[in-house]
Order: C-alpha cells, then structure tokens, then sequence
C-alpha cells in the first residue's frame, strides 16, 4: 500500500507552525509497511485542495489528511472531501454528546458551530478523539481508503497511536503483526554506519532494516512481519545481535530511549551524583537532564561560568592554568570537571567549554570543544571535539557527546548499564 500525506492549513504555508504531524505519520506507516512517497501541503482553501485530492487519488492507495476539523469557517477539509465523493455528512452521536459535556463540565456556552465538529462522512469509521472535540475517520471508496485527523499533535498522535494504526493493521495483513524496533546509536555517522553493515542491508527480506539519521544521531529500524508477536521478536532479536556484533561499541538505547534518559537510568541504578560546570552550552547540560523524570536524585546542581573571571571567581581555576593554555584546552576543562565535583560534592563532575562559532575565540576555532570528566578519585579524563555546525547545533551536539563520554566511561569502571 502507498499513502500520501496531506496537512491542510495556512498556517503551515505561512510558517507560522511547524508540520510535525507529517513526519509523525510517516514514522507511524512505516513501521506498517506502508510506503509514503508524497508529503502535500494546501492552504484553507477548497479549490485547491480538490486539486490536491485529485493528484494523490492519481498516486496513492491511502489518503490521510491532517488539519481542517474544527468549528470554524475556514476548517473546510470534510466538507471538501464529502462534496468531492459525493458523501453526505452525518451527526455522530457519541462525538457530539463529547462535545456538549466538554462545554457542560466548564459551564461554557456550546456556540451552533461547535456541533459542525461532530459531522462525520456517511459509512465511515469514527476514529474517537480522547484528547479533543473532532472525531476522526477512516473511509474506502472503491479501492482507495480517505484518512482524515485532526490537526493538533496531541490529538492527532494517540489518535493515531489507538484508534486508526489498529484498523490499517488489520486491513493490511489479515490477522498477522508487524513490529519494529529501533536502535540507537551515537558517535557513528551514517554514512560509516550503513558501510559497516551494508552486507545486512544487501540481503534483508525479513526483518527489513532501514537506517535514518537525526539530529547527530543513526537508527536503524528492524521491522519484521510474522504470525504473532512472539515469532516477530525472534526475527527481531536475531537481526539485533547481528547488528551490535558490527556495530555494537556505538549503540547506547532503543525505541524511544535517548542519551539523556540513558545516562540518567544508568546514574540511578549506580545511585550516582553528578554536577557540571558549563561554559559554552551555557547550562544546557543541565537543562537536558532535568526533561528526564527522576533527575532529581542525580543532578546536585552547576555553574555557568562563561567568562575568565567566573572560571576563576566561581570554580577556583588557577590563573596558572588559563595563562598558559587558555580556557578552550583539555587542561582547564580536566580542572573544571574535577573543581565542580568538589564544589558540589558529586560522584561525577563534567566541564565543558570551547567555541560555538561563528567566530574564532582564544585563538581556538568555531567547534573547537573540550569536555572535562571527573569519576571520584580517578584522574579526570577529557576529549577534544572539532564540531562544524551551527552555534547552537555545535552546542547541542557537544552535550549528546558528553552524554556518550560519560555512559562510556562509567561502563569502563564496572558500573551497570541498563
């Protein structure tokens, strides 16, 4: 099956939001099987969403649009589709007893436009909006299914997850499963990472495995279609251990783990502390850990110090240090990571610091970067990074490295890793 994704909204044309319903989707189909050749766009404008329609009708099996559900005027995409089928609208019910008790409950007034949102194409199946007033739907029409969502990810995403992934499983592959599993992998580009296990790539059939690149990191996708779940693990499992024997020294989580949450399971189970001392991530270290729930029992605290006078006044770095090799050099991160663990009397201390660009500083250029890690009594360890992004992207990437530095480590000392 091929499916085309349309996001209908002006917004999205406009700039003014992001369209990550798109990629969540096509995530979400991929680990179906279903192909996604074509991500449209269209403003709230009717002709031009017929025209829309047409175009995928001519290139696609499965339709899904995104957006255009709500009370108002110009959310038009139900409409536009049931005149373009020749389907009548009709009320459903349970949608719009959802809708009265939604406005019932905060003692609002339910305005006529709201009951628009309960409409639904006639011989559809309703998708329930648990986290919202529109319902979704899913319709065939000859040989053709129409997907229509709502456009807010928070109703869009379990949507999707719970209600309409289910019925497409079950439409594709008559009672037989389809699971995926990703792994993760850090400090490996893609381009190494597919060389490395081409050979694998080559020759799948089932599992397939599909590798993806994001935001400095590599995943490989495993998916494997089988009977049961059970069966499709076995598939699985074998296909991960061929992986990890090539590629395993770089691979750090699955599914939905990332580096931070990582590193923070890890300093739980070892009952670990940790303090960092920031110059150029400007506590954005610290900032990444504390999205992870539970951080709070490992991360004593920090230090900004982004200036000479903070380093010395706030760390206690020794001007000998900063006179002779300057503050973007192994030496003072070692001090930095070693100054805050004392100062904040942690297991761990990380320092960090160089030149996030654009501009040279120190003599040192843009993406030069020291880390600085301080494990209890041993000697503090540091890396060099040479980074060639954008100020931001280089500060970014310097904090996952980190990340990757430390679980590495910690590994290398006998402490557990989930």
């Amino acid at each position: 099956m091929n499916a085309e994704i349309i996001a209908v909204g002006s917004e999205l044309l406009l700039g003014q939001i992001t369209n990550t319903n798109a990629k969540f989707i096509s995530g979400q189909l991929s680990e179906l099987g279903i192909n996604v050749y074509y991500h449209t766009v269209v403003g709230d404008n009717q002709a031009r969403l017929v025209e829309a329609i047409k175009i995928a009708e001519q290139r696609a099996d499965l339709i899904i649009f995104s957006g255009g559900l709500g009370p108002t005027k110009d959310d038009l995409t139900k409409e536009t589709i049931a005149k373009h089928l020749g389907r009548e609208l009709v009320m459903e019910d349970v949608a719009l007893h959802a809708i009265e008790q939604f406005f019932n409950k905060r003692n609002r007034v339910m305005t006529e436009n709201n009951r628009k949102q309960a409409l639904v194409l006639d011989g559809c199946d309703v998708l329930t909006n648990h986290h919202g007033m529109a319902p979704g739907m899913l319709l065939k029409e000859a040989n053709r299914f129409y997907m229509l969502l709502p456009g807010p990810p928070k109703e869009l995403e379990p949507m999707f997850q719970f209600e309409a992934k289910p019925k497409l499983a079950a439409l594709l592959h008559d009672g037989g499963v389809i699971v995926s599993h990703v792994l993760r992998f850090y400090g490996i580009g893609e381009a190494e990472l597919e060389v490395r296990v081409q050979h694998i790539l080559d020759e799948q059939t089932n599992p397939t495995v599909a590798p993806l690149a994001a935001d400095g990191e590599v995943t490989l996708r495993i998916t494997a279609k089988a009977a049961t779940e059970q069966e499709a693990y076995i598939l699985i499992e074998e296909k991960k251990r061929e992986i990890l024997a090539i590629v395993g020294e770089y691979h750090y989580g699955v599914n939905d783990d990332s580096l931070a949450s990582k590193l923070v399971d890890m300093l739980l189970e070892n009952k670990l502390t940790i303090a960092a001392a920031e110059s150029l991530t400007a506590g954005l270290f610290q900032s990444e850990l504390a999205e992870i729930s539970g951080v709070s029992s490992v991360l004593v605290g920090g230090v900004v110090t982004y200036t000479e006078q903070a380093k010395t006044e706030q760390l206690g770095i020794s001007a000998h240090v900063i006179d002779q090799y300057g503050v973007v050099s192994s030496e003072c991160a070692a001090e930095m990571a070693s100054k805050v663990r004392e100062k904040f009397g942690t297991d761990i201390g990380v320092g960090l610091t160089g030149v996030a660009g654009p501009g040279s500083h120190d003599g040192q250029p843009a993406g030069t970067v020291w880390v600085g890690i301080s494990i209890g009594d041993n000697l503090p360890l540091t890396y060099r990074l040479q980074l060639s992004g954008a100020r931001n992207t280089n500060r970014l990437r310097a904090v996952k490295f980190t990340f990757s530095y430390l679980m590495r480590e910690l590994s290398k000392l006998g402490y557990k890793k989930l």
